[in-house]
């Protein structure tokens, strides 16, 4: 399976190296746009859980470092729900 490597900065400016087991990323982010803090862990994991479950459909198994990447979004969100304002950018994609 083709993986990659999105790159994203968080809202207070921290930039982060996201992993997917799958391209499905970039029909969920696009290079340069931003997202609100929720859209963002919501497309995230519908995009994760998708690459996870092409894993698990070819191999067999669930693919844990997709869902590892999901529960540091996750994580990471948290501090920045509150804020209507925060937004993700998402950098780059890396193929």
């Amino acid at each position: 399976m083709p993986e990659m490597r999105f790159v994203i900065t968080w809202p207070d400016g921290q930039e982060e190296s996201c992993y997917s087991p799958s391209l499905i990323i970039r029909e969920f982010f696009t290079e340069g746009e931003s997202y609100s803090v929720a859209d963002f862990v919501d497309r995230s994991r519908r995009a994760l859980t998708i690459a996870s479950d092409r894993v698990e459909a070819k191999f067999g198994f669930a693919c844990s470092s997709a869902n590892e990447q999901l529960a540091r979004i996750e994580s990471a969100a948290v501090a920045f729900l509150n804020d209507a304002d925060a937004r993700v950018h998402c950098k780059t994609f890396i193929l």
